[in-house]
């Protein structure tokens, strides 16, 4: 079974993508969150899952170990497909949707498309305390900066890594705040790092 790709990206749909790995193009069904992070060309690491039918070979694909561990979890739960597993963590990261799961949030639940409320229980029910917290699933390969974007060499100034640059200006992505002003998404940064999210 095919566990792990890295290749360079061909082609990019809202719910797969194309991954050109030593010439051969895989097709995997991937959360929108990684799809919207992929570049054309760039190179990125897929933790997969292959589900093996009797007519068909289907590949997922996602960006962290922790998050594929969410979508195997979630495919244990009657009435939760792989196709609702994968709206589930592009609706919610895996802390997330750890974290509406352990604290009964039906609300949260139920904004996941295809969840209904009898779903949202039976999730509660069968995966509570299961679903383990981890940081935010970052791609290999994470939104770039605008050349003009001043926010990196801010970071640069104040001794962060390139790498931890990277990973602020991905969940900066994550949460809608690419075109936020600044000030906030600087502020927004050290937040992340205090909390435990530098690299």
């Amino acid at each position: 079974m095919i566990a792990r790709l890295r290749g360079e990206v061909a082609e990019i749909a809202p719910d797969h993508l194309v991954l050109d790995v030593n010439g051969v193009g895989y097709e995997v069904f991937v959360t929108t969150r990684t799809s919207e992070s992929a570049r054309l060309e760039a190179s990125l690491t897929l933790h997969v899952h292959t589900a093996l039918r009797e007519d068909s070979l289907t590949l997922y694909g996602f960006a962290s170990a922790s998050e594929k561990g969410a979508f195997l979890q979630l495919n244990t739960v009657q009435g939760v497909g792989a196709r609702t597993a994968l709206n589930a963590l592009s609706t919610l990261a895996v802390d997330a949707l750890a974290h509406a799961v352990n604290a009964n949030d039906l609300k949260a639940l139920c904004a996941i498309p295809g969840v209904g409320k009898k779903t949202a229980e039976r999730m509660v029910l069968e995966l509570k305390g299961k679903l383990a917290f981890a940081p935010a699933a970052i791609p290999t390969s994470a939104p770039r900066a605008a050349p003009d974007d001043p926010l990196p060499l801010a970071l640069a100034q104040l001794g962060y890594k390139k790498s931890e640059i990277d990973q602020a200006l991905a969940r900066l992505s994550e949460r809608g705040l690419t075109a936020a002003p600044l000030n906030d998404r600087l502020a927004e940064s050290l937040r992340m790092f205090a909390a435990g999210g530098r690299a």
